[in-house]
């Protein structure tokens, strides 16, 4: 069912993911998002397996995982209210790349490939803001990675 709660736009223009849009394009991006709830414990997607959507989450935690080589989880991030998460399959077209827990109940709104490709068709300027703040996004995210990579902290780079 698409998403139309009033209060729903203050949050999502908060969001990294949709900042920036002007009214109309959040209005058509926010038709396209389905609800989506998960119980504490429960898989939202599982490394390896096919993805065609990506998440943003208005409620709860999620533990962002991936297996090691050696068979054990590494955990590589948490997620709270305003972040998303399953953009990568949406650009490159690959199975998931890590698994995503509910570690409380969890509210996320999901949009898929097929609506964000609608909504190329139907309005380009928006689809190219939501691109750009999706790269951001994952520019900040290999930033972090650089850091814990290196031992640096956060801030100390420039």
């Amino acid at each position: 069912m698409p998403v139309s709660a009033p209060d729903l736009k203050a949050f999502l223009l908060a969001t990294p993911f949709f900042g920036g849009l002007p009214d109309a394009g959040l209005d058509l991006l926010m038709s396209m998002l389905v609800e989506r709830r998960f119980d504490a414990g429960a898989t939202v997607v599982a490394e390896g397996e096919p993805g065609r959507s990506l998440f943003i989450v208005k409620s709860g935690q999620l533990a962002v995982s991936k297996l090691a080589e050696t068979g054990g989880v590494v955990p590589i991030a948490s997620l709270r209210p305003g972040d998303f998460f399953g953009e990568m399959t949406l650009i490159e077209m690959q199975n998931r790349s890590a698994t995503v827990i509910a570690e409380q109940p969890t509210l996320l709104y999901e949009l898929t490939a097929q609506k964000l490709y609608a909504c190329y068709k139907a309005d380009i300027h928006a689809y190219v803001i939501v691109l750009q703040n999706i790269n951001r996004e994952l520019c900040r995210r290999l930033r972090r990675a650089d850091d814990r990579f290196t031992g640096h902290q956060m801030g100390d780079d420039d």
